[in-house]
């Protein structure tokens, strides 16, 4: 298939990327490079720069590009952020989502995977949670997210787009090509592993008062490999499956004090901690139940474990520092 990656320099669309073009498909890689770094674009998919809410340039870019299918994960993401500051979240991910969807049925182009996101069910009020519990987001991050999941079946009514939403909770690890990096970075395991790698003194660890075990919030880790393979998957069936919405996760969640200590077991280094108070829109647990996805289109990850997927992102982050080393080196 000739695929549209938007999001394509990005943590998660850059190894979406690197799996297409291994599997096959040509890519158009789109992104804005507000967030992702052009050097994480594969070299054989064929970069365009530019943004979602530029909607005359976008409706001439899906027309000229011919594609047969779209995966979507452009998107303003930091949680935080988006309490701060909810109109720049659903500028971009309602306003250009309906830009590409408007580009989509003027080009004739069927087929859309979303990358949706676990923020959507909000404080959930059971877990693992399942893709019929109550959605009730807590930051405008996943009200953003919702709000275009909930007009997709309105464009698949009206336009025949057909259309699946993948609904991510963590992601982690890391490909020998690419990794994850943001700037500025607000995850816990690229920012744990800059503290073991001396880029930081320390972690701020946000929230030890929550109602978990350990007083930390809770989460549900995926590598990034097994987020691109559920997306393979979905193409290969989205033209035989009613459009529907999947959790991608493990089923079993780790606290932040569990994260730290297994990055301290992988690196081999301490990293300190520095408690602080809890970020707004975070909720306490969130942990998936992905038998849909196992059900329906047969995915189960392949990396289930946290020390395999934090040792990946650790490898890629050590060579990562040895070539920023060398080109030091070269440069003096």
């Amino acid at each position: 298939m000739h695929i549209l990656v938007t999001g394509a320099a990005g943590y998660i669309g850059s190894v979406v990327t690197e799996r297409l073009l291994e599997q096959g498909h040509a890519v158009v890689a789109l992104d804005n490079l507000r967030h992702g770094h052009r050097d994480a674009v594969h070299p054989a998919a064929r970069f365009v720069e530019g943004d979602l809410l530029d909607r005359p340039w976008l409706t001439a870019e899906v027309q000229r590009a011919g594609v047969d299918a779209v995966v979507h994960l452009a998107a303003e993401a930091l949680i935080d952020e988006s309490v701060r500051d909810p109109g720049t979240f659903f500028r971009a991910n309602v306003t250009g989502g309906l830009n590409l969807l408007d580009a989509m049925a003027a080009a004739g182009v069927r087929r859309l995977i979303f990358s949706s996101t676990a923020a959507v069910y909000g404080e959930p009020t059971e877990v693992p949670i399942r893709e019929d519990a109550p959605l009730r987001p807590v930051n405008a991050y996943g009200e953003s997210k919702l709000a275009f999941e909930r007009i997709l079946p309105w464009y698949h009514r009206a336009h025949g787009i057909r259309h699946i939403s993948l609904r991510y909770f963590n992601a982690c690890g890391a490909t020998p090509r690419t990794g994850e990096r943001h700037e500025p970075e607000t995850h816990l395991v690229p920012i744990l592993l800059d503290v073991a790698l001396g880029r930081r003194d320390a972690i701020n660890l946000f929230g030890t008062d929550y109602d978990t075990p350990d007083g930390t919030c809770i989460r549900d880790y995926v590598h990034v490999l097994d987020i691109a393979e559920a997306h393979l998957r979905c193409l290969e069936r989205i033209d035989t499956i009613e459009p529907t919405a999947f959790n991608l996760g493990n089923g079993h969640g780790y606290s932040n004090r569990e994260v730290i200590a297994a990055v301290e077991r992988v690196t081999g280094r301490p990293v300190r901690v520095v408690a602080a108070a809890r970020r707004p829109g975070d909720p306490a647990r969130l942990v998936a139940s992905a038998d849909r996805i196992a059900r329906e289109l047969g995915w189960r990850p392949g990396i289930p474990e946290l020390e395999p997927m934090i040792a990946s992102a650790w490898a890629w982050h050590l060579a990562m520092a040895e070539s920023h080393a060398q080109a030091t080196e070269r440069g003096r």
